[in-house]
């Protein structure tokens, strides 16, 4: 079991945010690294150091369509006295040899092409006249229409310094410097990194399976009409969703009923794909919270070490918590209040830690600043009890959204922010400095 059940057993003990957060990440682990390809690896994050085996560029190459030159062949260009040069021949994107060019002469070379041996720079085609013998071109016409524009006389009409134009070997990364450090999670440019310096596949960890399911004989899903004492299911969606933007592979399982054997059924056949499970709902003492009949002794007679530990802590919202492991690989299981607000809360100061830390991520927390508070009137909090009020972050300051209550889904959908009004803190007036979780 997680150091949970071991630290007390009074049901009336008041856990505090920090106490119950600390109990989570203590037992919760980074997932084992496994190798991955490429694409299969974005989103996950990277175990090891990936050094740099071959400089990018491998070798000295053009950034521009033009002309390889010498520079002293150049040197005083310009339209009205335009040097004239021998175009030795093409040098393109991946060709193994390239032509030398001695005094006197250019080679015709397209974007990305090695700087061939005698080359100094590169003078763009729209600065000559692109062998046509007439004013400045705009671009070179095809190989296919033009063969003969690899040879003949090219008359460029400006001046370039050495090394102009041309991507030195080792300017983006040499080899064996880093190219991306441990903990990094990887996203298309990282990814776009791995390849160019030859990384077909890397090690990582995995993305976490997160389970989510609701309880709720009351509950229907979107699309239904629900009946009498009936309301559509909406945490499983919300915290779904905010599994996978937290980084993991989510999964939603239709709202449970209230009953105790088919909700412990359920989880149990869940697990088979499950990092960690969250539920929602049933954390309280009415007759028909059924999570806590459920699970509380899911595993105990089975699994050692398993459980799940149902608590009261000093927040608001999100007081009724419930947190252990279950199952043959003690699976990780939170399970949260049913009330919208408060389930979202609680994901994102416990679920979504656990998550990051499942992933292997240095930094599992959302940023926090201080802010003036913006509001009309003083906030209150209850004494004792951490409180987290939603709220919109703008330049320095933050406004409440909505009310305390628990239920207020509207406003959550406009916040951006948490403000937290400490333990000890009954009153907050306007324009005091708060702490402020930031959500987006």
């Amino acid at each position: 079991m997680s150091t949970a059940a071991t630290r007390t057993a009074d049901p009336d003990h008041l856990w505090s945010v920090t106490e119950h957060l600390e109990d989570i990440l203590a037992t919760v682990r980074p997932l084992e690294p496994i190798e991955l390809q490429l694409l299969d690896a974005q989103g996950c994050v990277l175990v090891d150091d990936v050094t740099v085996p071959v400089s990018l560029p491998p070798f000295d190459n053009s950034s521009m369509d033009g002309y390889a030159v010498r520079v002293a062949d150049i040197a005083g260009a310009s339209e009205e006295f335009p040097a004239v040069l021998t175009v030795i021949g093409d040098v393109a994107a991946g060709q193994a040899e390239a032509p030398r060019v001695g005094p006197g002469e250019a080679a015709r070379i397209m974007t990305g092409a090695p700087l061939p041996p005698g080359a100094e720079a590169v003078v763009p085609v729209e600065w000559t006249d692109g062998g046509l013998g007439e004013g400045p071109v705009s671009g070179m016409r095809a190989r296919s229409a033009n063969p003969e524009g690899a040879t003949g006389q090219v008359a460029v009409h400006r001046a370039a310094e050495a090394r102009a134009h041309v991507r030195a070997q080792g300017s983006d990364v040499k080899a064996g410097e880093r190219a991306l450090a441990a903990g990094t999670i990887l996203g298309p440019p990282q990814l776009g990194l791995l390849a160019a310096i030859g990384y077909a596949s890397v090690r990582v960890h995995p993305r976490p399976r997160v389970v989510v399911l609701s309880t709720g004989s009351e509950l229907v899903p979107p699309g239904e009409t629900p009946a009498a004492g009936q309301i559509h299911d909406s945490n499983s969606f919300a915290l779904t969703a905010a599994a996978r933007d937290a980084g993991a592979i989510a999964y939603r399982v239709g709202a449970v009923a209230d009953d105790a054997e088919t909700l412990r059924s359920t989880i149990e056949d869940q697990l088979v794909r499950a990092d960690l499970v969250v539920t929602t709902g049933g954390v309280s003492v009415g007759a028909y919270d059924v999570v806590k009949e459920a699970l509380e002794s899911v595993g105990d007679e089975d699994e050692e070490g398993s459980g799940i530990d149902f608590r009261k802590l000093a927040m608001q919202p999100g007081k009724p918590q419930g947190f252990g492991t279950i199952g043959p690989d003690h699976t990780p299981l939170l399970a949260l209040p049913g009330n919208p607000v408060s389930s979202y809360v609680s994901f994102e100061i416990f679920v979504r830690p656990a998550i990051r830390t499942l992933m292997g991520l240095p930094d599992v927390h959302r940023p926090t600043t201080t802010a003036t508070l913006r509001a009309p009137k003083a906030l209150t909090s209850p004494a004792g009890r951490r409180q987290y009020l939603r709220g919109t972050y703008a330049d320095g300051e933050v406004t409440p959204v909505g009310g305390a209550g628990s239920h207020l889904v509207a406003a959550l959908a406009h916040a951006d922010a948490l403000i937290v009004i400490p333990e000890d803190t009954e009153s907050v007036e306007p324009a005091a400095e708060v702490e402020v979780v930031l959500l987006g």
